[in-house]
């Protein structure tokens, strides 16, 4: 008998949870990230450590812990089903880890991992929407919340051609709606004109983010898009 969907479920929030932003962040003496620019644990705000290396590693880990609790379980399982139930739980383990009281990232490197380990197109494509978006908008935020967009319009339009399991349309629009939840500030700021663009500083007048149990900002990012 093979892993439960609650034990691979289990398996894959435990993955997904893991906060490879301030854990790099602290082994290789950038500082606790939770006290520098946003706060938040994703590779944007590791970025502004100036630590360019540990920002590229933590994007590559962050949506590595995706693709890997969804490639595990397909290897243990043979389940197109359970492999996305376990992905989801890896996207909800990385934007509410239980260590961190539930403070975790936007969960775009991990949304496009996650994508690309279940159907690999509609992963690559997300990632050039991503890239394409941040670059022409200059806007991080943007450019996730349409390559969440794109993940799931794909997983949906794919089930036509390709046989997909039903649970990858419902987990790719799932992660959508959770990643826009997550973006809801950056939404706000964008409607009104005073979101950071990628480069750049915060505009002045900007609210500090709301400080947290360390005395430095609070987790949830209020800048960056992971």
């Amino acid at each position: 008998m093979g892993p439960t969907p609650i034990i691979c479920a289990l398996i894959g929030y435990v993955l997904g949870a893991i906060p490879f932003g301030l854990l790099l962040t602290r082994v290789f003496g950038a500082g606790d990230l939770r006290a520098i620019g946003s706060g938040n644990i994703g590779a944007t705000n590791v970025l502004r450590t100036g630590r360019k290396g540990l920002a590229a590693a933590t994007l590559l880990l962050d949506g590595g812990k995706g693709a890997a609790a969804v490639l595990l379980t397909r290897h243990f399982t043979g389940s197109e089903h359970i492999a996305a139930i376990a992905g989801f739980a890896a996207f909800g383990g990385h934007l509410f880890p239980v260590w961190l009281n539930f403070r975790g990232g936007k969960g775009v490197a991990t949304m496009l991992g996650v994508s690309l380990a279940g159907w690999w197109p509609a992963g690559v494509a997300a990632l050039l929407v991503w890239l394409i978006g941040a670059v022409v908008t200059r806007y991080s935020s943007v450019g996730g919340m349409m390559a969440a967009v794109a993940s799931a319009v794909l997983f949906t339009v794919a089930r036509t051609t390709v046989p997909l399991d039903a649970t990858w349309t419902l987990t790719a629009w799932a992660m959508t709606a959770l990643l826009m939840l997550k973006h809801g500030d950056n939404i706000r700021r964008l409607r009104a004109g005073t979101e950071s663009k990628i480069g750049a500083k915060s505009p002045p007048g900007d609210p500090d983010p709301p400080l947290g149990h360390n005395g430095g900002p609070a987790l949830d990012d209020t800048h960056g898009t992971r």
